[in-house]
């Protein structure tokens, strides 16, 4: 259900636009207009899910993005994902915690990996990040 929302709302934005389907994005383009950096992402993320590629990195893709739209979002990534691989690179935990398998860098070098429940008892880097992240919610 969450899905056929998502993309009944991005057909609404995309119709929106003054030239519709036509219309050209990018200020460098003749005729073309500027969106919002979560107009931006929401359409690049929408052009890859279109794309059905078999592996889809994904670098922040929801930094722009409010809180709702990102739960949407992701509900829709791990729907999608099946038979896929796909990368996200992100510094926001609610992102990347449902991962089947979590890599925790430092100085561009691997120093954790595992799911998040395994780098939560492991009481390291990601633990202590993940709590001070959550800490923001209290």
């Amino acid at each position: 259900m969450g899905i056929y929302r998502n993309l009944k709302r991005l057909d609404k934005f995309i119709e929106d636009l003054p030239e519709g389907r036509n219309q050209i994005v990018g200020k460098m383009f003749e005729g073309g207009i500027d969106l919002s950096g979560g107009q931006w992402q929401k359409l690049a993320l929408a052009r890859a899910f279109y794309r059905n590629a078999p592996l889809l990195i994904l670098d922040e893709p929801t930094s722009a993005i409010d809180t709702k739209a990102e739960f949407e979002i992701f509900q829709k990534v791990q729907s999608l994902q099946k038979d896929k691989t796909v990368i996200i690179i992100s510094h926001r935990f609610s992102t990347v915690r449902n991962a089947d398998r979590i890599l925790v860098l430092e100085g561009g070098k691997i120093i954790e990996e595992g799911d998040h429940k395994a780098l939560m008892a492991k009481k390291g880097l990601y633990e202590e990040l993940f709590t001070l992240q959550a800490q923001g919610y209290k």
